[in-house]
């Protein structure tokens, strides 16, 4: 989906990976990841909130929930602006950011905490935690009782002809929360602040923009129904497809706070041309295994289902040549892709497609000093963020 975008836009980055291939310090399977380049696009994405008035929360499922990238994207500024903190999209990735003693800032969306965590949660007071029902409400409350502090809350919203994709679903309808509202008022020890939804924004193909989906009228809906009923509105949060190009219009919408991801890496569907602020800094490397009926396998492990995957590049003989990757079936483990055509075996394979590394068995390594010159291996990971030896 990005090879064309990568050799565009980052070129050292390919060198840098297969540099270090060659020295036997990356192995098959591993996503590169280019350190400097994703500050440069952190930083960017900070100028653009900055302009634009939107505080902005780090997502880190993308790139593995890696503690030493979230330390250097939360370090970033740009005139003083900053990231709030992590957001954590599920109760495993909190639990991986606290390990490492990462500041969590949004927990609850787009998974609810267990109610054995809850106590945890809020015990680190994170600035905001997304319910989905007046039950998980009232234990949150419960916990901070106990703990003599007010947790903030936010609602995710939903209403009938919504985008909710398939183990996604949740959410109070817009019909249901001036008694939500009321509930929530009589617990102690929380407070109301604000909504969310996801995706309220999509990138469409058609149009090649960024626009808001039905999630985002919804979620405004739901604002001015807090606000009718009196609740002081401190966030309204519209995750999915944020970058550089995006944050003003969010802004024109009166959207408050928004969650990059994959504009850290600059791997958001707008930049399939190569053509938008954010630069590509992330590839995935393998390797040829073996043959089989005039075709090449790779060693797999990252593939993702939506990741629009198409071309590879080989390396052999000196030189790069450029293959189709055959689609995987539904029904199967990646253990090896295919690609058109024999390549002698042992020969580096370089792709680039969307991807969601949380869910892969891939590696993770950071390289810093690639744009600067002096590409050093900062370490290599896996893909929930832990160091491997």
């Amino acid at each position: 989906m990005f090879l064309k975008t990568l050799l565009k836009q980052n070129t050292l980055l390919v060198d840098a990976a297969i540099s270090f291939w060659h020295q036997g310090k990356i192995s098959p399977d591993s996503y590169v990841i280019d350190v400097e380049q994703t500050e440069a696009n952190a930083r960017l994405l900070l100028e653009a909130a900055h302009h634009s008035q939107i505080k902005l929360y780090l997502m880190s499922k993308q790139f593995g929930r890696n503690p030493e990238l979230c330390r250097r994207l939360l370090a970033c500024r740009y005139e003083g602006t900053s990231y709030q903190g992590m957001v954590a999209v599920d109760f495993k990735e909190a639990r991986q950011l606290y390990h490492h003693d990462i500041p969590v800032a949004h927990v609850g969306h787009l998974v609810q905490p267990p109610s054995g965590m809850v106590a945890e949660i809020v015990r680190r007071q994170p600035e905001v935690i997304t319910v989905f029902s007046l039950e998980k409400a009232l234990e949150i409350s419960q916990a901070a009782h106990q703990l003599h502090i007010t947790q903030p809350l936010m609602l995710k919203v939903c209403q009938t002809g919504d985008l909710l994709y398939s183990g996604q679903e949740a959410g109070f309808e817009l019909s249901h929360l001036p008694a939500v509202i009321a509930a929530i008022r009589k617990l102690p020890a929380v407070r109301l602040v604000g909504i969310t939804h996801f995706p309220c924004m999509l990138y469409d193909a058609s149009s090649q923009q960024t626009l808001p989906t039905a999630n985002m009228h919804t979620l405004l809906a739901a604002r001015d129904i807090l606000l009718a009923e009196g609740v002081e509105v401190e966030q309204v949060n519209a995750p999915s497809a944020t970058s550089c190009i995006t944050l003003p219009q969010l802004a024109q919408l009166g959207v408050t706070h928004s969650e990059p991801g994959h504009a850290l890496t600059g791997t958001i569907p707008a930049n399939q041309h190569g053509d938008q602020p954010e630069q590509i800094s992330m590839l995935y490397l393998s390797e040829i295994s073996h043959h089989v009926s005039g075709r090449s396998y790779f060693f797999g492990g990252g593939y993702y289902r939506r990741s629009h995957l198409k071309n590879a590049l080989i390396y052999h003989d000196n030189q790069f040549s450029q293959s189709t990757v055959f689609p995987l079936d539904d029904s199967s483990i990646d253990y090896c892709l295919s690609l058109a055509n024999e390549f002698p075996i042992g020969s580096p394979v370089i792709m680039s497609f969307r991807t969601q590394i949380f869910v892969t068995r891939s590696d993770v390594v950071l390289i810093d000093g690639i744009q600067s010159g002096k590409p050093r291996l900062l370490g290599r990971y896996d893909s929930r963020g832990h160091l491997l030896s």
